[in-house]
């Protein structure tokens, strides 16, 4: 399998390979571009010698927040983001055994329960959740009956909507103008009066 969403070879094998790596790189993806997020895994690993929660739940929260800054930045926001990752990584440890996978494959779960299972995961709202579900069923062929469903609206078939839906540089073109044209669309949508 190979994945397109950081432009780095190396970072994107990364995320093919290691489920807490995508999940990691999905907690990250928000207020910065999609390709910073997704390769804040890799800087991880390469500044901490591994990428495995229990190693990360346990780093000291100060120097963790100090392997974010180090230049180029895991992310814009150093402090909160380190403080989820770890928060994350404590779940992984704690509820799934150290193994990200587990959260959708322990007890062969459909996919309304994978999405409860992502939602409750720190920093994962309704939207985040249903993204990475779509990623999931998409990309790492996730057997969840009923995962698309689940993860509407991203999971329908040939949708442009997601990085679940990135597998090439063809794609992230498209998946960007889908995403842009929405916004205008958003923009330009009258706004209801308000009375006075």
């Amino acid at each position: 399998m190979t994945m397109y969403l950081t432009g780095d070879p190396a970072a994107d094998a990364l995320l093919a390979e290691d489920d807490l790596a995508l999940l990691l790189g999905m907690l990250l993806d928000q207020q910065v571009t999609m390709e910073s997020a997704f390769a804040g895994p890799a800087k991880i690993r390469d500044r901490t010698g591994s990428l495995d929660a229990a190693a990360i739940a346990e780093y000291e929260p100060e120097a963790f927040v100090a392997v974010f800054r180090e230049a180029p930045a895991v992310h814009r926001f150093p402090g909160s983001m380190a403080a989820r990752v770890q928060a994350v990584c404590q779940a992984v440890r704690d509820d799934w055994h150290d193994d990200a996978t587990a959260i959708w494959t322990e007890g062969d779960p459909d996919g309304a329960e994978v999405l409860r299972r992502l939602k409750s995961l720190p920093g994962f709202g309704e939207q985040k959740a249903r993204i990475f579900l779509a990623l999931l069923g998409k990309q790492r062929a996730l057997a969840a009956p009923g995962w698309r469903e689940a993860s509407a609206p991203y999971g329908e078939e040939g949708s442009l909507m997601s990085v679940a839906d990135i597998v090439d540089p063809e794609s992230l073109a498209r998946v960007r103008e889908a995403k842009k044209a929405a916004k205008a669309a958003a923009k330009a949508a009258p706004r209801p009066k308000t009375a006075n």
